[in-house]
């Protein structure tokens, strides 16, 4: 059985169509498709669905699964960004889209101390004033470190415990405030700091790191086993880590491995994960979502 349900297309910052995906999942065997296009935001950039594109995603997807019934599961998804006094509540997105599911995740942070002079901008920023937001925001993805760098210099003043505090601070409010079906790369915050700012065993990181995988336990959401950092070379594990993925065994919480596919090519890189999985004896792999 293959599946991926963490998959990006044109629509946001992926490659290819929708059906182009669909080609390559059934021609490689799989059994079940997700797309998870990431949701739209109130600031203008190069990564997430428009907003006046996103029934068109959440239509597309429908109409192939319609299409392609009988011989591959497709399903609606989206990766949401909860962004404190940006993007809070899902509720609407889901139900604008009638999404069967939905990814958590956090890109983008910012300084908890600044968060109502965010929310007040995007409420009553207009036109090109919205263009300011990302100013106030530490985006801890992409390709560049020094975007990693220079976002923790300008909101966090170089404090990298009072950043990473804060990412794992944000995602449990998105935890609790949203229980989203998938908790998404949920440590992907040591991507760009390799080993430079702080050691994956500090105690402290470790205690910030093992609360948020409290977390998802009490609230019954899925932990994903993210394979991108490692097929793209920019990381040398999974996210979580491998320690971490065998702390989770220990309290049972379920796993979606997802190849965080931003090309048709990416749909199958698992880099080992499954075996990795079968290894460890993990006792709740989720190859397939329920509905």
């Amino acid at each position: 059985m293959r599946t991926n349900y963490h998959t990006h297309s044109r629509y946001c910052d992926g490659k290819g169509e929708l059906r182009e995906y669909v080609e390559y999942a059934i021609a490689h065997g799989f059994s079940a498709l997700g797309f998870s296009g990431h949701a739209p935001v109130l600031f203008p950039n190069n990564f997430s669905i428009r907003q006046e594109q996103y029934l068109d995603y959440c239509n597309e997807v429908r109409a192939l699964k319609a299409e392609y019934a009988g011989r591959i599961d497709i399903r609606l998804g989206l990766e949401i960004d909860y962004i404190p006094g940006v993007l809070e509540d899902f509720t609407p997105l889901i139900e604008q889209g009638g999404l069967e599911y939905t990814i958590g995740s956090v890109h983008l942070i910012p300084n908890p101390d600044d968060v109502e002079t965010l929310r007040n901008l995007c409420a009553t920023a207009q036109g090109e004033e919205r263009q300011q937001i990302p100013y106030h925001i530490w985006f801890i993805d992409g390709p560049k470190q020094e975007t990693y760098d220079k976002g923790l210099h300008h909101i966090f003043h170089d404090d990298i415990r009072a950043g990473v505090k804060a990412f794992f601070h944000q995602q449990n409010a998105m935890i609790e405030r949203n229980r989203p079906t998938v908790v998404g790369h949920f440590d992907k915050i040591v991507m760009h700091n390799r080993n430079r700012f702080f050691q994956y065993d500090e105690k402290w990181f470790r205690d910030l790191l093992y609360e948020t995988v409290e977390l998802i336990r009490e609230s019954g959401c899925i932990a994903e086993i993210n394979t991108r950092g490692l097929y793209k070379g920019r990381h040398t594990d999974f996210y979580p880590a491998k320690e971490t993925i065998q702390y989770m065994n220990s309290l049972h919480i379920p796993v979606l491995v997802g190849t965080d596919a931003h090309e048709p090519s990416n749909l199958d890189q698992f880099e080992g994960a499954y075996e990795f999985l079968k290894e460890i004896g993990y006792r709740n792999v989720m190859q397939e979502l329920r509905f």
